[in-house]
């Protein structure tokens, strides 16, 4: 059960602040790229904005995030490193919230500091990010997703 437990993992990082700086495209965005797939194991997608926003200072085509879907080996090696090594590194961690469940049984964990992960180093990181970890189980219910989090070992909170 627990390889074919999950559907996929959606790994999403908002970067629409550091577009606003100069050399965003040439020097930030790569540098971003390159920390996102060490923690992914996978090249993440550029998604861009839809239309402009002059109140944000934003214009269609430009850079406001990073997305990664991983599916099969890379998304159990993933879910591994998330569960056993990652958030034990958050400060303050006391577990994942049942709220984060919805109501179809997807869990979405936010991360303040993408320098949990061991695979990058907070010295040669020089921009810091968060990321939105989202995983979508193949079962339906919201009850049914919380017993299988915590088969595959997920640590969530007593409720």
């Amino acid at each position: 059960m627990q390889n074919s437990a999950l559907e996929k993992i959606v790994i999403n990082s908002g970067v629409g602040r550091l577009s606003q700086q100069a050399n965003f495209e040439e020097k930030i965005l790569p540098e971003l790229m390159r920390d996102f797939a060490l923690i992914t194991g996978q090249k993440p997608a550029a998604r861009q904005a839809r239309q402009s926003i002059a109140g944000f200072k934003l214009r269609a085509g430009t850079v406001v995030g990073l997305k990664v879907t991983l599916r099969g080996r890379r998304m159990q090696e993933f879910l591994e490193r998330l569960s056993k090594v990652a958030l034990a590194r958050v400060r303050d961690f006391r577990g994942v919230d049942l709220k984060n469940v919805d109501k179809n049984g997807n869990l979405t964990i936010g991360i303040k500091e993408h320098t949990v992960f061991p695979e990058v180093s907070p010295e040669t990181s020089r921009y810091d990010f968060g990321l939105e970890v989202t995983m979508v189980p193949k079962v339906k219910g919201r009850e049914k997703a919380i017993e299988l989090y915590r088969e595959l070992g997920i640590p969530l909170k007593k409720s």
